[in-house]
């Protein structure tokens, strides 16, 4: 058994799909076949199961991708060691956020203060956060909801507030607080590319009866003209409005909280910069806490 077979083995485990996983590595299908194959052979049990078009893993499969994650963040571990007296190394961040606003503000906040740190930030869904620290290629996650996983340590940073945004001119714009219910038959903007919180607003007026026609679909900064446009409502996180200075009124009947989490590999070695930058998002969210609620 060799790393490379792990490697190779690793990547299609999380690919569920042969071509996919071959284009990736960047070796030809029946290379990689034949690999897969020889570690079956070696091992005496099937390590995938053919749905469709796509394969998954057996539960043998299972057991050994659950290893080979350990054995490579343990490779990672060694990395780290033997590159810790190199400063520049020392010093870089990687991290990546299921929404850039979870960053916002604190990021320039902690280079004022730290200014020789490097950080390498991406923005992904959460499946795709959680693949990445496993394999090694993150230090730290944030996403809402939090990330569950036996292999992954998370904290909450906020239980932040929802809020029904209106039009400045809208006929309920005037009350205080609103029941879900009252706009069920009204138009919906929702934010692009967030899965789980589209997910999670869709949930919230199912609580209250009624599935959201959402008439658009848009990043943050256009959300706000839309709506301005009186062309919907929306569900918002309270700092989001904020931000962008947009009409909002409490939701009365369900008092609504998004919970957003900061993950890392449960007894993964983190750098000294790494524990020192997630110990700093920790207490920023702590220290502005009041930033996200309704009070």
């Amino acid at each position: 058994m060799e790393l490379l077979q792990l490697k190779y083995f690793q990547t299609v485990a999380y690919t569920e799909h042969i071509s996919k996983a071959a284009e990736q590595l960047n070796i030809a299908q029946p290379s990689l076949s034949l690999t897969i194959k020889r570690l079956e052979d070696e091992l005496g049990t099937n390590l995938f199961n053919r749905k469709g078009r796509n394969i998954e893993l057996s539960s043998s499969g299972k057991i050994l991708l659950k290893h080979v994650n350990k054995i490579f963040t343990e490779i990672e571990k060694a990395k780290m060691d033997i590159q810790s007296h190199d400063q520049e190394n020392a010093r870089t961040i990687k991290i990546s956020i299921s929404n850039p606003r979870f960053l916002s503000g604190l990021i320039s906040e902690y280079i004022t203060l730290h200014p020789n740190t490097k950080i390498q930030q991406g923005v992904g869904v959460k499946s795709g956060i959680v693949t990445s620290l496993k394999k090694g290629d993150i230090d730290l996650g944030i996403a809402g909801p939090p990330i569950v996983d036996e292999e992954i340590e998370s904290c909450v940073l906020v239980d932040e507030d929802i809020v029904l945004v209106l039009p400045s001119s809208h006929k309920l714009a005037g009350e205080s607080k609103i029941s879900l219910g009252k706009v069920a038959n009204e138009p919906f903007i929702s934010l692009a590319n967030n899965e789980e919180y589209s997910g999670f607003t869709t949930a919230l007026c199912e609580r209250a009866g009624f599935t959201p026609t959402n008439n658009f679909e848009v990043d943050s900064s256009l959300l706000a003209e839309i709506i301005k446009l009186d062309q919907g409502v929306a569900l918002l996180p309270i700092s989001v409005c904020r931000k962008l200075d947009l009409h909002y009124v409490k939701i009365a009947d369900i008092d609504p909280t998004y919970t957003v989490g900061l993950s890392w590999v449960k007894d993964g070695l983190l750098s000294p910069t790494v524990k020192e930058f997630r110990d700093f998002i920790i207490a920023y969210f702590k220290e502005h806490y009041e930033m996200f609620k309704d009070h």
